[in-house]
């Protein structure tokens, strides 16, 4: 059994200003029509449905959050639900700048940024886009402007960024940032995925030139990463190995598709229909049930689901990220 499930991530969309090969593919992908969107109104009934039943912390994601609108009030309304004490968003960036002043009025602290290079030309190749130095002005506003925790979330992408990892590290050395090195997940065909996949221990062995790393101690709340300290440097480092060295029997999370349906792990069946249920009149106490199920067939999924069982791989976007 998992440990107690206290975490939800939400997606509130599955629109993205990226196209990031691993989660926003550029061939096959339809977007939902807007009516099988969740609405903000219920995200939020939902959001504290979930608070009755142990979650503790929410995560805004997408998608690109920040590219629905209204998306400022939603999270100001999730700070209001009783029982949800943390409240977390995941962007690209791409808007920070501009919306960092209005998120942080919101009562938001708790940032995290998806960013795989610290070079301009990669960044394009990567994302599609040439936003990268709207990206590290949202980085830098936001840093000035307090908010806190600020962590980076980089996917390591052999062959195609793993030769920065040194410069991502060295980040913490002078900025309060969290750092944090993910595998890269089968969200891809195959051939694709092997072709590009570097272990943690391969990526924690290029980084030991830094020194010792002490353990941090992580909250309850806390997602998968594991998290050190390099003596001397103002930030952490994490390292997520959701393949090589998974983390399932300690998983506290179920996450919420932007199309209402409830994920007990990110690649392993089943999912709830939620919004269903929702949309057809069902109390909060029914509506609690259905997350009880979730928890429960947490429990029930075999740990690490083996590689062959996640192709055709599920859409990063549409799951939310």
């Amino acid at each position: 059994m998992p440990g107690q499930i206290n975490y939800l991530r939400v997606s509130i969309t599955d629109r993205c200003n990226l196209r990031c090969f691993y989660c926003t593919p550029w061939d096959g992908w339809e977007k939902l029509p807007a009516p099988e969107i969740l609405r903000y109104e219920e995200l939020l009934r939902l959001a504290g449905v979930a608070a009755g039943v142990g979650i503790r912390k929410v995560r805004v994601t997408g998608g690109e959050p920040l590219v629905r609108r209204g998306a400022l009030e939603f999270i100001r309304g999730l700070q209001q639900v009783p029982g949800i004490e943390e409240v977390c968003l995941t962007t690209n960036g791409v808007r920070l700048a501009e919306l960092a002043p209005d998120l942080l009025a919101t009562g938001l602290r708790h940032l995290n940024l998806s960013l795989d290079t610290l070079r301009r030309d990669r960044y394009r190749e990567l994302t599609g886009s040439d936003h990268f130095n709207d990206v590290m002005a949202g980085l830098e506003r936001a840093a000035a402007l307090g908010f806190k925790p600020i962590k980076i979330n980089c996917v390591v992408l052999k062959d195609l960024n793993d030769d920065e990892l040194l410069d991502f590290a060295r980040l913490t050395r002078d900025h309060p940032f969290q750092v944090r090195f993910i595998e890269f997940m089968p969200t891809v065909d195959e051939a694709l995925w092997r072709r590009h996949f570097l272990p943690m221990a391969e990526i924690r062995r290029r980084l030991a030139g830094l020194g010792p790393l002490d353990a941090v101690t992580a909250p309850a709340t806390a997602g998968p990463a594991r998290t050190f300290r390099v003596p001397g440097f103002r930030g952490e480092l994490g390292f997520i190995s959701s393949v090589s060295d998974h983390h399932c029997p300690t998983c506290n999370r179920l996450r919420l598709t932007a199309a209402g349906w409830l994920r007990p792990c990110l690649f392993a069946a089943p999912e709830l229909d939620i919004k269903g249920p929702l949309r057809q009149g069902a109390s909060d106490a029914a509506l609690a049930q259905l997350f009880r199920e979730a928890i429960r067939l947490k429990g029930c999924v075999s740990p690490a689901p083996t590689l062959a069982s996640v192709w055709p791989p599920p859409s990063m976007v549409n799951i939310g990220g």
